[in-house]
């Protein structure tokens, strides 16, 4: 599309909504886990990571071959049946007795949102006219809105009539999935310039050393976030704070980083994705331990504080990504949306396994230090890539 082509509003704000809610589903595990807790006396720590691994590893590690696959043929119908895919499959894991099925259907889940990310942000991208930062900084908030809105409503749901409830959160991806299949545009506005494998290996190649750096900042940073949505559940619950008054608490982190996105994209286009990204990581390990050493309103200013920091570079590092490996963007948006958001996912798992060792109080200390750590990945990128419109 063309710079002068005006911005479509009303289709990327069906897709930012649609972003929403897929993402608040992509934090629907971990709001069953202290009810699971109650319910099933062998479901420990390192269950639970195994749990949202399995969702992480199959959402993830996906969404490089859809992107591919989609820089090559626009295939509009993924972002409905993606999301409704994804609805079906978490509204039976309530259901299930077995443990074995249910982290089966965690990883079938994860598929949906594989295929409606890196064809929902590439149709961002061709809508947004000339405002493609801000806007897929917008697009990136509304998700971090429905990662907060999960413990918000789904705690709620399954304390008031139990997890058997999960039934009912269909209804809200059959709604959205309507809506997409009028709404998303056709086919030939999303083929791009895109290239033959051999071309993409070489673009590959020749941005390797930047794409590593900006896969460990976002590696790194997944393995953070994923770490505290399935760890500050149980850890809140081991304090003796209500699974509400929890919910509230991991809602306030998620709706601060919705908004620090968006002021992250826009600091970004004027001082540059470097140094937003290493200044906000550097920024957020001595805010998540200022929130656990203080009490109070005080302690939550700092969870507020540090949510915000640590997620205003999530759309950044994508669109550093794009701008590495600009005629290949949905491959792109696969690589740092999902392979690196994979492997911090699948790490997971080793952070469950440090809870059930040396306790939840050691493990959140270490998941604080992560962001530090991301940083410095994140010192190896360009020092001034070329990012100013």
């Amino acid at each position: 599309m063309s710079n002068n082509q005006p911005i479509q509003y009303t289709k990327i704000g069906v897709l930012a909504i649609a972003h929403m809610l897929n993402d608040m589903y992509s934090n629907f595990l971990p709001q069953m886990f202290p009810f699971l807790v109650v319910l099933r006396a062998d479901f420990t720590a390192t269950r639970a990571a195994i749990l949202v691994s399995a969702f992480s590893i199959t959402s993830s590690m996906a969404q490089p071959v859809f992107g591919y696959y989609l820089d090559r043929q626009g295939k509009r119908w993924l972002v409905y049946v993606g999301t409704l895919w994804m609805a079906f499959m978490l509204s039976m894991t309530g259901i299930v007795q077995d443990y074995t099925l249910l982290a089966i259907l965690a990883g079938l889940a994860g598929l949906g949102t594989a295929a409606f990310h890196p064809q929902a942000s590439t149709m961002v991208n061709v809508l947004s006219g000339e405002h493609k930062a801000m806007i897929l900084s917008v697009f990136f908030a509304f998700g971090c809105l429905g990662f907060a809105l999960g413990p918000l409503l789904l705690v709620p749901l399954f304390q008031a009539y139990g997890l058997q409830a999960t039934l009912v959160t269909v209804i809200p991806g059959i709604l959205v999935a309507i809506l997409l299949f009028f709404s998303v545009p056709s086919n030939n506005l999303l083929l791009g310039n895109a290239s033959d494998f051999s071309a993409v290996l070489l673009s590959l190649k020749s941005a390797s050393k930047e794409l590593i750096a900006i896969i460990g900042v976002i590696a790194i940073r997944a393995l953070a976030y994923m770490g505290m949505l399935t760890m500050f559940p149980l850890y809140f619950k081991s304090q003796n704070i209500s699974n509400i008054g929890a919910s509230h608490l991991v809602t306030i982190m998620l709706a601060a980083g919705a908004f620090g996105g968006v002021i992250g994209g826009f600091i970004s286009d004027n001082f540059g994705r470097k140094r937003l990204i290493v200044g906000s990581l550097l920024l957020s390990t001595p805010l998540f331990f200022a929130f656990l050493n203080t009490q109070g309103s005080l302690s939550t200013v700092f969870l507020t504080l540090a949510g915000a920091t640590l997620l205003s570079s999530n759309s950044v590092t994508v669109i550093a990504a794009q701008e590495a490996i600009p005629n290949n963007k949905a491959m792109a948006a696969g690589l740092t949306i999902g392979f690196a958001g994979g492997i911090g996912g699948l790490a997971v798992i080793l952070l469950g396994c440090i809870a059930d060792l040396w306790g939840l109080q050691t493990v959140i200390q270490v998941i604080f230090f992560l962001p530090l750590i991301a940083a410095m990945s994140g010192l190896f990128m360009r020092a001034d890539p070329q990012h100013v419109p």
